[in-house]
């Protein structure tokens, strides 16, 4: 059950990228139930069908795109608001994991997570930023990572790829200020999803226990984010751009 008014985003066209799976696909189960009609954007179709299956209201669209660098990631944008009108607000949580000693780290591996984290960000940025994209007042939430601001081992090249998130996140905000667009991020601690699962794999047993005991709270589960993009979606946060929420169960405060 919702702790959010039922028609909290009624009528409000919402970009949700990544939506196949994990936070985006919570997160847009979250924005249906407010009443956000959503463009549903992944790189799995049947994935895509079975998020939007699973939402409330109707009027929901599905695209299958890979947002892999900045011109296609733009285009991608732009035609969602052709199609579905102009854009009020965009989740944008696609993206991958990688846990890589740096002395094994190559270019393949910097274009896997750089490519959505980093161009897809960048392309989003440059859609915003034209005119008819996305209405005056919008709400723009890039997903981070709290790896982008505490350094761990084998976590070199996400840790780059998140914080360069963040610092886009506060000059975009400044360039879209004048249109009063809403410009943040989240940056999350571990979350119980598909990609955590396989990171704890790659990290074997001992060393998964120890990262939840530097969870102070424990893992999260993704509705702990999904509630913070809600609140960033909403009119609640119309004071708030140009921010890094951090919402990690406690694991930056030691």
């Amino acid at each position: 059950m919702s702790i959010f008014a039922a028609d909290m985003l009624k009528d409000r066209h919402v970009l949700v990228t990544g939506a196949s799976s994990g936070l985006g696909r919570a997160t847009a189960q979250a924005l249906a139930i407010v009443g956000a009609r959503l463009t549903l954007l992944g790189r799995d179709h049947e994935r895509l069908e079975a998020t939007q299956s699973s939402l409330a209201g109707d009027g929901h669209m599905v695209r299958v795109a890979p947002l892999s660098d900045i011109e296609s990631a733009a285009e991608i944008v732009k035609s969602a608001a052709t199609d579905g009108g102009p854009i009020d607000g965009i989740f944008h949580s696609a993206g991958t994991e990688l846990v890589r000693p740096m002395r094994m780290f190559k270019s393949e591996h910097a274009a896997e997570l750089f490519g959505p984290a980093i161009y897809g960000s960048l392309g989003i940025a440059r859609a915003a930023a034209s005119r008819g994209i996305m209405n005056d007042g919008a709400s723009i939430v890039f997903m981070s990572s709290v790896s982008g601001m505490r350094g761990t081992a084998g976590m070199v090249g996400y840790s780059a790829a998140k914080a360069a998130v963040d610092g886009m996140t506060r000059s975009l905000a400044c360039e879209l200020s004048s249109r009063r667009i809403r410009v943040n991020s989240i940056a999350a601690g571990a979350i119980v999803t598909e990609m955590h699962g396989r990171l704890s794999k790659s990290l074997g047993e001992a060393a998964i226990v120890d990262y939840e005991h530097r969870h102070l709270l424990g893992f999260g589960q993704p509705s702990d984010i999904s509630a913070a993009a809600l609140y960033l979606m909403s009119d609640a946060s119309a004071w708030v751009t140009g921010t890094t929420m951090v919402i990690d169960g406690g694991y930056s405060a030691q």
